[in-house]
């Protein structure tokens, strides 16, 4: 192995534990381009790596996990101040990723977030706030649950700054305006200007000025670059015309100043960040809804029995809360004592009142209603259910979509790109515009810097996607990512599980039929069922649960039949139809008829019966959910094809599929084949999406192009899923679907836009319609539609609340 003066990179390796193994990683690091040298240390369980480039360092790391072991990094995500357009993200964002040990980083200006992942052995949070600030910006790194309240803190300050900001720089600007457009021959009228525009270009936009140079110092640029750099020219080409007018006089030519140009470039631009300040704290309003929903407070019910109220942050798992009508509950828990109805919309996006009882699971976010009870705290702070909702919002709205990578690209060469234009516009002008070349050049080329806007291309896909995954949240569908929000609306074939996804995913009696309905006998019916270990048993018994149990005796469960007991000298049997044939026990006609009809519809058929005769027959199914035949329609409707996958046998996978309207399914289906069917699928170039809520559907879930676990099911379908819907309900699918169709088509509007603008607005600024119509872009106006592009790109993002 070649040896390397540079410093190696440590890789904390998982699930490392021989030699065989150490061999396996050794390997997978020598087929990563870029590893000059690497080493597997297993007494250290650690990797050695030198590189030359630090996203290498991502590459090794992504060729570990695939080889099914593990590197210990902790990914966090950080909000960035003093960013102040797109490109600065970018600048952010470039300069983490070549800091050691930064496995990815991401920026999002629309939400302000730095995402990142990083090996803890090699450098952490204050390292990186120190390179942050390196560049002129800052993280805030303090703890998360005092984050959200002291962004919302700076934020209340920035946008209140912001505003005395505008509010003074429009009261200087307007008599600077009125003095150059119709007082320009008053007497002192250069020097009044001056003395208005002054504060307003070096006072109120000073901060432009300090951005600029500190990008400047790190060899960058944004848009704080283009407005210095415009409104800086236009302020000293004034001042020295207003002082040297003679300059000009000799050659024949009349010293102008744009004061009024400076000055209201200044305020429009003020004037369109403290509009865009305003619309982005409208997009992460889902978030704040979700955070206002845990209460500061509980009463905790102490061992003596008394009540305290403490701190959500000091409850711990095993506490007793009290909870009254019409309060919030503060964390996840199951009922000990009391009962009550409790909305569960903001969780599930499900209007009715669920009916909490002794043992039910109650949910952080979710209100109570009239009744009072009790119950003991299960999971706490970060583990809660609307914790995990909380940052699963948040890290969804902080991703990226795939269109995003491009637009990166494009802001990142945007800011150098348009000061070359600038440039070369002046150029241009003073070699082809004759006596007034100079300053038409000036003017054209400060009108060029002033128009371009980085900010709309930035804000047009972020805004979009956080309107989009908060107005999913707030409907009860969780959206991990980005990517699959953009995805969903190309699928074209959906894949679902049956058990707990179309059905109930719990046997129910869907029937039953009595010889004699008399309550004595529903008693000793409940009773055996209650002694029963079957697992339909419980079925049974939820459904007489209003009748009153008697004592048995004898009681004995026969294995693969049924079971067996005595009350007042009579022997009473449950179980299957061979069970009451062995025992000789008859079945009236009306019974045997019901039980056939039953069969037809794939349902398990028990009967109930004493010695002579059979007193009745049960219907046990697992019932399909009320809105599932409504969903199913809807997205054949959407020109979807509809795969059911199931483990029963042909006759109830038949059943189903007749009854619901799926055209095609698939009956003793093992676990191993769904994620088979998903790949085939992709095979013929379908878009797949996978519906399932159990542990064997995680594999097809992680093969399809999107993947969707009701959140009724298991923890570990809802860790692969890119969705979730909370309430298991199916019609939020189609729902779904739409949401990202609408979310994609207002990315697409607000791209096309923010492409637009700047495509026909720079060439207009610098002057290519002079040659035609004589036409020249005055600078004020270009300051007023560079402020309402960002905004009318945020605007737009933020209709996506208001389509159904």
């Amino acid at each position: 192995m070649a040896t390397s003066n540079k410093e190696p990179v440590y890789l904390p390796l998982e699930g490392v534990e021989s030699e065989h193994c150490a061999l396996i990683v050794d390997k997978g690091l020598a087929q990563v381009k870029g590893i000059e040298t690497h080493q597997v240390e297993l007494n250290n369980r650690r990797a050695a790596i030198t590189v030359d480039d630090n996203e290498v360092v991502a590459e090794a790391v992504k060729a570990v996990k695939e080889l099914g072991y593990g590197v210990t990094t902790v990914k966090k995500s950080l909000p960035v101040l003093g960013m102040t357009c797109a490109s600065c993200a970018g600048s952010v964002e470039s300069i983490m990723k070549y800091e050691p040990g930064v496995v990815s980083a991401s920026v999002n200006f629309a939400t302000g977030n730095l995402t990142v992942e990083y090996l803890p052995n090699m450098t952490d949070v204050s390292r990186l706030q120190k390179t942050a600030q390196s560049v002129g910006y800052d993280l805030l790194i303090e703890d998360e649950s005092r984050q959200q309240e002291t962004l919302e803190t700076l934020h209340a300050e920035k946008y209140k700054k912001l505003k005395n900001k505008t509010i003074w720089a429009v009261l200087l600007s307007l008599p600077v305006v009125v003095i150059g457009m119709f007082f320009m021959d008053m007497p002192y009228a250069n020097e009044i200007m001056w003395l208005f525009a002054t504060p307003v270009v070096l006072w109120l936009g000073k901060d432009f000025f300090i951005n600029a140079w500190k990008q400047t110092r790190h060899g960058s640029a944004n848009m704080d670059t283009l407005v210095a750099l415009s409104t800086g020219i236009a302020y000293i080409f004034s001042v020295f015309n207003m002082l040297f007018m003679d300059f000009w006089h000799e050659r024949g030519l009349h010293a102008h100043v744009y004061f009024e140009a400076a000055a209201v470039i200044i305020a429009f631009i003020l004037l369109g960040k403290l509009l865009e300040e305003k619309a982005k704290g409208n997009t992460s309003s889902a978030i704040k809804k979700l955070m206002g929903l845990q209460p500061k407070t509980v009463i905790v019910i102490e061992a003596d029995g008394s009540e305290r109220q403490k701190a959500i942050e000091d409850v711990n798992v095993g506490d007793t809360i009290l909870v009254k009508p019409g309060e919030k509950i503060a964390v996840d828990g199951m009922v000990v004592s009391g009962t009550s109805y409790v909305d569960e919309s903001m969780l599930s996006g499900e209007p009715v009142p669920v009916l909490k009882e002794e043992n039910e699971k109650v949910f952080a976010g979710t209100i109570n209603q009239k009744g009072s009870f009790r119950f003991k705290a299960v999971k706490v702070g970060r583990e809660t259910m609307l914790a995990q909702i909380i940052r699963m919002v948040q890290d969804a709205q902080g991703s990226k979509a795939p269109v995003q990578k491009l637009v990166d690209k494009i802001a990142g060469i945007f800011v150098p790109v348009v000061i070359g234009i600038a440039v070369l516009t002046f150029a241009l002008w003073y070699i082809l515009g004759g006596d007034n070349g100079v300053v038409q050049g000036l003017l054209a080329a400060v009108t060029v810097l002033v128009i371009a806007c980085p900010c709309a291309l930035g804000l047009a896909t972020p805004t979009a996607i956080m309107v989009g995954v908060g107005k999913g949240a707030e409907k009860g569908i969780l959206i991990k990512d980005a990517e699959s929000l953009e995805l969903a609306k190309k699928v074209n074939a959906i894949v679902l599980d049956k058990t707990g996804t179309i059905t109930e995913g719990r046997p129910q009696v869907t029937g039953i039929r009595w010889l004699n309905n008399d309550d004595t006998t529903k008693g000793i019916l409940l009773s055996i069922e209650k002694q029963s270990e079957h697992p339909l048993a419980d079925a049974v018994v939820k459904n007489l649960e209003s009748a009153a149990t008697v004592a048995l005796s004898n009681f004995d469960s026969i294995t693969g039949k049924g079971a067996k007991a005595d009350y007042a000298g009579e022997t009473y049997y449950v179980g299957n139809k061979k069970l009451l044939a062995e025992n000789n026990i008859g079945i009236a006609g009306t019974l045997q008829q019901q039980a056939e009809e039953w069969g037809k519809q794939s349902k398990t058929v028990i009967w109930f019966a004493d010695k002579q005769q059979a007193l009745s027959v049960i219907a046990i199914a697992d019932k399909i959910k009320e809105t599932s035949v409504q969903a199913i329609k809807e997205m054949q409707d959407m020109g979807i094809d509809l795969y059911m996958l199931t483990g029963d046998n042909e006759a109830t996978a038949s059943a189903i599929a007749g009854q619901t309207g799926i055209k095609h399914y698939k009956a003793e289906v093992l676990p191993q084949y769904k994620a088979d069917f998903v790949k085939e699928l992709q095979r013929q170039g379908k878009v797949v999406a996978m519906v399932g809520d159990g542990i064997n559907d995680s594999t097809a879930l992680a093969t399809a192009d999107v993947s969707i676990a009701m959140g009724k099911g298991s923890d570990i379908a809802m860790d692969v899923a890119k969705m979730t819907i909370i309430s298991s309900d199916l019609t939020k699918i189609p729902q779904a679907i739409r949401l990202s169709k609408q979310t994609v088509a207002t990315i697409r509007q607000n791209l096309f836009w923010a492409f637009i603008y700047n495509l026909i607005g720079i060439p207009v600024a610098a002057g290519v319609l002079y040659p035609v119509n004589g036409f020249l872009l005055n600078p004020m106006i270009a300051g007023a539609a560079m402020a309402l592009s960002s905004v009318s790109v945020v605007s737009n993002s933020l209709r996506l609340k208001w389509k159904k």
